[in-house]
């Protein structure tokens, strides 16, 4: 029995092959390969001496040859294909052990050169994996050092591998294959400037128990690119797995708190935050959240991005929620939130990442990719648009608002006062009808401590433009003292006399964030 060892990663080969060898196999190998396994003392057999032909072009050309994809192709059960093989002086080739050149790490290194990445694209290690896998009724073909164990315990046991394992390796071999051109394509394509093709790559990282309902099946993947604020990267303290629900929830927390620099806590419901705050740390950050909201945060998700401490946890522990995440949690933390068993912990990479990343949305039959919305204007004075003007409270409080309406389903109002939500109004058919919702929110907050909304002086925020004047109106009518919206709407001029007959600061950020 013969095997061809040709590896890029070399984690385990040498053990492979010795044992191998020691069940009285041969082993072939090339250049890198050859070298590190004859180092550790083992027999092998260089493909040059196979080929009868030397490695040529910086080794590119090596197993390129009728010797080595003939040992792979010709088939045991067909004589006309031993007879082929036997007048050429070709004998079979019974295991292939090759994975490929790391294109992916070459093309992940910053100042990385097309030629550096041209470099790095195998051609004979496909080939040889293609021709084994194709083969697979008579050739083992294994590409992943894991695969290691079990092919040498079949070896041991009958002297070969089983037919269902072989089948399996050969998908395998195909898998990698397929992600390795899909790597290379993708790449040479940015380089020309090419986009009417889209290739997608994504391993499962979990099996879910159902999708948004018990009756969809539902599994989670992860993308090979490793990006900071990703459930993908996430690691799990604590608690029952993730649910389908869940990684939509934290995704969409996520985003929020990736707003933010200060300390920042949001509660959310249903991809929408139903309280969010600054504060001078994590432990006010929260308490403001929570006060924001107390009813929706029941059953909710938290993320804060400041490392959760003893305190913190103390504090939310009474309350229920599914998810809790953060940059990090103290020890004292954990011991506290721990005594929750069903309470999952998260802990997230949320270091600053200013790459625009692609979004993607599924149709039926097709799907949406966009950039995206990473990018918040900074409110500043000089967008105001009406005769009476915001004081460094107000300012602040539109900047707070501006970026969390961003994150609120279209059509979205916010109301906020002093670095916190008041007021939430999501997913409306008509922007009034939001602006009614987040008002009467933030009127019934204030009744119940006894206070006039109408003298708080709140600030409202707008996802997207007012299309009539109606909703400055009822801003008026609830004491709202400042509004931050993109403008753009033909009947602009309405919504700013309206705010200027009743003494309300307009700002016009001239970029909207609709969130469908």
């Amino acid at each position: 029995m013969r095997a061809l060892f040709s590896v890029s990663d070399k984690t385990g080969v040498v053990e492979f092959a010795g044992r191998l060898i020691s069940l009285g196999w041969e082993i072939i190998a090339t250049g890198g390969t050859m070298k590190m396994l004859q180092d550790a003392g083992l027999k092998v057999i260089n493909i040059s001496e196979i080929t009868g032909f030397p490695e040529i072009c910086d080794g590119r050309v090596k197993t390129l040859h009728p010797k080595v994809h003939g040992a792979l192709l010709g088939r045991r059960d067909l004589e006309s294909h031993r007879r082929q093989l036997k007048e050429n002086g070709i004998e079979y080739i019974d295991l292939v052990c090759v994975n490929l050149y790391p294109f992916r790490q070459t093309i992940e290194k910053p100042g990385v050169t097309m030629d550096d990445a041209i470099e790095n694209i195998d051609i004979g290690g496909p080939s040889m994996l293609r021709s084994a896998a194709k083969n697979w009724k008579d050739v083992t073909v294994v590409c992943n050092p894991e695969d290691y164990a079990q092919v040498l315990e079949e070896i041991t046991a009958g002297g070969n591998t089983t037919p269902d394992t072989r089948l399996k390796l050969s998908a395998k071999a195909y898998t990698h294959t397929a992600e390795y051109d899909m790597m290379i394509a993708t790449y040479m394509r940015r380089q020309a400037g090419l986009n009417e093709k889209l290739f997608l790559e994504y391993d499962l990282k979990q099996s879910l128990r159902y999708g948004e309902n018990p009756h969809q099946e539902a599994r989670f993947y992860a993308s090979a690119e490793k990006v900071p604020y990703s459930l993908a990267t996430a690691e799990q303290l604590n608690g029952k797995e993730l649910s389908y629900n869940n990684i939509q929830d934290a995704n969409a927390a996520l985003n929020i708190v990736r707003e933010f620099k200060e300390p920042f806590c949001v509660g959310l419901k249903h991809m929408n935050p139903c309280g969010a705050a600054i504060g001078k740390d994590v432990v006010e950050a929260w308490q403001k959240a929570f006060e924001a909201d107390k009813v929706s945060i029941f059953g909710g998700i938290v993320a804060a991005n400041r490392e959760i401490n003893k305190e913190a946890a103390e504090l939310m522990k009474p309350v229920f929620l599914e998810i809790i995440m953060a940059p990090s949690f103290t020890e004292e933390a954990l011991e506290v939130l721990k005594t929750k068993k069903n309470l999952r912990l998260l802990k997230v990479d949320m270091s600053e990442d200013t790459a625009v990343h692609k979004q993607f949305v599924s149709m039926n039959g097709g799907l949406l990719v966009q950039d995206q919305d990473v990018t918040t204007k900074t409110v500043t004075p000089d967008m105001c648009v009406t005769g009476t003007k915001p004081d460094d409270a107000y300012m602040a409080d539109m900047n707070f608002a501006w970026r969390i309406v961003k994150h609120v389903k279209s059509n979205a109002i916010v109301v906020v006062k002093d670095g916190m939500t008041r007021g939430v109004g999501a997913g409306q058919m008509n922007r009034i009808g939001s602006a009614e919702i987040a008002l009467k929110e933030a009127e019934a907050a204030y009744r119940e401590k006894g206070e006039d909304v109408r003298k708080a002086g709140l600030v409202m925020a707008s996802d997207g433009f007012f299309p009539f004047d109606d909703c400055v109106a009822l801003a008026a009518e609830y004491g709202v003292k400042a509004i931050v919206q993109p403008g753009g709407s033909i009947r602009d001029n309405d919504s700013i006399a309206k705010a200027n007959e009743n003494h309300i600061a307009m700002l016009f950020t001239g970029m909207r964030h609709f969130k469908h």
